[in-house]
């Protein structure tokens, strides 16, 4: 009879051993990804490359449609607009907490030769506009069939391409990252050149 209770306490003590070492594995995981996949030295989820696209690279050209049903190219802001886009979903909380950010620069920035496109990762129109019109965003919303995230190559969202005025590449940024005050910076920059 008295061995029942040095199991049961055996099983508690397997059982915290097992959550330190899963409190160990999350954090050593959190680890390799910021290091290993958002470049280490960068400031945060900002990378060099994605995919097949890289900063100083020409941005590849996409065409879909808005909420509006009318067909948006990336070529056709080319020598015009420096144009930040950003691929998202609305059941996404990073992407929802970003775009809170995104509708500030929207407002700073609305009448520079800045540009938002805000891309929708492959979601029902009527969805996508209900959640911009619930959230009062105005910019640039687009519906991506996947053609445009396969062609950045994006493999997590939120997803953030900072394109210039002649379609070059200058910033990638995976994943949420508070506070877009380099962005912010950048963006300022590309408009004067």
């Amino acid at each position: 009879m008295k061995a029942a209770p040095n199991k049961s306490k055996l099983g508690g003590v397997i059982s915290i051993i097992a959550l330190i070492l899963f409190a160990l594995g999350t954090i050593w995981i959190n680890y390799q990804v910021k290091v290993n996949v958002q470049g280490g030295g960068h400031r945060a989820g900002a990378v060099p490359e994605m995919g097949n696209v890289k900063i100083g690279q020409p941005a590849p050209d996409f065409s879909t449609l808005d909420l509006s049903n009318q067909t948006v190219s990336l070529s056709s802001y080319r020598g015009k607009k420096v144009v930040l886009l950003d691929f998202w979903a609305t059941w996404c909380g990073p992407c929802r907490m970003e775009m809170v950010e995104l509708q500030t620069l929207q407002k700073k920035f609305s009448a520079a030769d800045f540009e938002i496109l805000s891309l929708n990762q492959q979601e029902a129109a009527d969805q996508v506009r209900q959640f911009i019109r619930r959230k009062q965003y105005d910019f640039h919303v687009l519906l991506d069939d996947g053609a445009a995230s396969a062609k950045y190559g994006v493999r997590g969202i939120p997803t953030l391409v900072l394109v210039d005025k002649s379609g070059v590449i200058q910033q990638l940024q995976v994943g949420y990252s508070p506070g877009a005050s380099d962005l912010e910076t950048e963006i300022k920059s590309l408009i004067k050149k």
